[in-house]
């Protein structure tokens, strides 16, 4: 265990967490929403720091990131623990229980990803904003030593050690997981409001930034909200690659996958609106990167082997000109 960060100390050894929204309020032995965080004897602890469920190479396609080094492989690795409650959760054995693990210091974690040839670190498969005291010690060491750090989050999280974590972090894929705020908080535990908020700030903040919906079948499959949310998207900037990725039943949901007819309707639609956006778990569906002035394919991909067939050393369409945002 190590001692949190982000608490606040109350009468009778009760404290409040300050790390996500939820601020679980704990008596000497709870255990908050996330059932990583404990209040022990008055004080917060993180039960799971420098625990880890998965650590292996990944394409930083995966992520996905598709605009972030594109073709390059990222150390990735995740621990136990959420904060949200998505019933069709594609990782539920370590978000929603507790795995086995191996411990790794920060120092082991760089030293494999070195060894690796990695651009970077991945925080990804459980939800790295409860393992914010490991995230936070492994990305500044990782930065000492020339690494690049990745999140992969549902960007739930309080908007100071958002912003503090924010420093270190080069490129994030936060969920959005829907436009309908009701929706987010009775049936996902989260706030839509609030990640909306955290996307806005890391892309300001010069983090590349790119959203991921995962499209389930009956939820926030209508064209409608596919409208609003990729219009709100397009507020923020229309640049942003979009990642709309196919439901397939998991953990409590045993709906059939998305139909391959809706998910290409949804794209259409989200292309009004955006010059990058792609269709995940779909194999060779909307997954290349096409110039969004003249239609050129600039990168071709092929599951996670990438080829650049129409940039420049500049990052600009060769045909055309256009400047891609690529990093």
């Amino acid at each position: 265990m190590r001692e949190a960060l982000f608490f606040d100390e109350l009468d009778d050894d009760k404290i409040k967490c300050k790390l996500c929204p939820h601020q679980c309020t704990l008596k000497p032995g709870d255990v908050g929403i996330c059932k990583v965080r404990k209040n022990v004897k008055g004080a917060l602890y993180s039960l799971n720091y420098g625990m880890v469920s998965s650590a292996t190479m990944d394409p930083v396609e995966k992520k996905p990131l598709f605009h972030f080094h594109p073709g390059e492989e990222i150390f990735s690795i995740g621990s136990w623990g959420c904060n949200m409650k998505c019933p069709y959760c594609q990782n539920w054995e370590i978000s929603q229980q507790r795995p086995h693990t191996r411990i790794f210091s920060s120092m082991q974690a760089i030293s494999i990803a070195k060894g690796n040839d990695s651009l970077g670190i991945a925080y990804t498969y459980s939800e790295p904003v409860v393992w914010f005291e490991y995230v936070l010690d492994c990305a500044r060491n990782a930065l000492k030593e020339g690494l690049y750090n990745v999140l992969v989050t549902n960007g739930f999280i309080q908007e100071q050690p958002f912003k503090l974590l924010t420093q270190y972090v080069s490129a994030m894929n936060i969920d959005l997981k829907s436009f309908n705020p009701d929706y987010y908080k009775k049936e996902l535990g989260g706030d839509r409001d609030i990640v909306m908020k955290n996307i806005e700030f890391a892309h300001k903040s010069g983090v590349h930034v790119e959203i991921t919906t995962l499209v389930v079948s009956g939820d926030n499959d209508s064209h409608n909200e596919m409208e609003e949310l990729s219009s709100w998207i397009e507020s923020v900037d229309r640049s942003i690659p979009f990642h709309l990725s196919r439901y397939y039943p998991n953990y409590k949901y045993n709906r059939p996958p998305m139909d391959l007819k809706t998910m290409e309707e949804l794209y259409q639609i989200a292309k009004k609106h955006l010059d990058y956006v792609y269709v995940g778990n779909v194999p060779g569906m909307h997954e290349d990167t096409v110039c969004p002035k003249c239609g050129e394919t600039v990168l071709k991909r092929n599951g996670y082997d990438v080829q650049m067939v129409g940039l420049d050393k500049n990052g600009k369409c060769t045909k055309c000109g256009h400047k891609i945002v690529v990093r």
